[in-house]
């Protein structure tokens, strides 16, 4: 197989440069539908999930790795663009004082709710206007590890594409489904089908564990500072509680998430 052909950059003020620093903007995301991932291994898992991204880019003078030679092969066959600039570069382009050895553009998915076949998984996690990029990369990587088929983002979520949720799923965003929708587009897609919608809660609320948890299960979070609207809650097929045993009144909503989507793996799967 013949060498890739590569371009080098080595100038801040190159367009390519320019326009992969702003896609640390969710603008900018938005009008290219592309997103920016960083590290060999997070490309490589989307690599292995069938993702190669549209352009790569490394820095020079890094150490050989067949890796990252996998990977320049698989842009290549796509016809992607192939870039070698300066660590420095780089840096400013990942926004990471210490960047890892290569970053890629890939393009944006299908985030609509048709896309989803909920009987691909017994779980699927649900997070409502959920605000830290970092707790939505921890959801994507609790799906991941619980295997569920995916993350619904309800309302005004942070953008599951950006730099920092990204980073956070540690490869998760190519291995789980994401959709994006409203509560009013949500439920009566929920209701058109199979499916349990299970939330953490304090009404009428039974203990989370030994909970007649039913696949396929849609586990709830909602917003880190205000929880999930009455309304939501109300909605639910099942209200579960957590005990909390010291002065904390309630568990961050990724760790939340990550609890409840154990117990009802561990529940299905008895």
């Amino acid at each position: 197989m013949p060498a890739p052909i590569r371009r080098e950059i080595t100038g801040f003020s190159n367009p390519t440069v320019k326009y992969l620093r702003s896609l640390r903007d969710k603008k900018h995301r938005k009008r290219e539908r592309v997103f920016l991932a960083e590290g060999l291994r997070l490309l490589t898992d989307a690599r292995e999930c069938g993702h190669v991204p549209q352009m790569l880019v490394m820095a020079a003078g890094r150490d050989p790795h067949p890796l990252v030679d996998a990977l320049e092969q698989a842009v290549a066959s796509v016809g992607g663009e192939i870039i070698v600039t300066r660590p420095d570069i780089l840096s400013k382009i990942t926004g990471k004082d210490n960047p890892q050895s290569v970053a890629g553009v890939f393009a944006e998915f299908d985030t609509s709710l048709a896309a989803l076949d909920r009987s691909k998984a017994t779980i699927w996690l649900v997070a409502q206007a959920l605000r830290d990029p970092g707790n939505l990369g921890t959801m994507l990587r609790t799906g991941d590890a619980v295997g569920a088929g995916g993350l619904i983002l309800l309302d005004d979520c942070a953008d599951p594409f950006s730099v920092e949720a990204v980073r956070a799923s540690m490869g998760a965003v190519f291995t789980q489904r994401i959709a994006r929708a409203t509560w009013q587009e949500f439920l009566p897609w929920l209701r058109g089908g199979d499916g349990q919608l299970v939330a953490a809660s304090l009404r009428e609320a039974v203990p989370y564990r030994g909970a007649p948890y039913a696949a396929p299960c849609f586990v709830m979070v909602g917003n880190e500072s205000q929880g999930l609207p009455e309304d939501y809650e109300l909605a639910c097929d099942l209200r579960v509680t957590m005990p909390m045993k010291g002065r904390a009144d309630s568990l961050n909503a990724a760790v939340a998430a990550a609890v409840l989507a154990y117990e009802v793996l561990a529940a299905l799967d008895s």
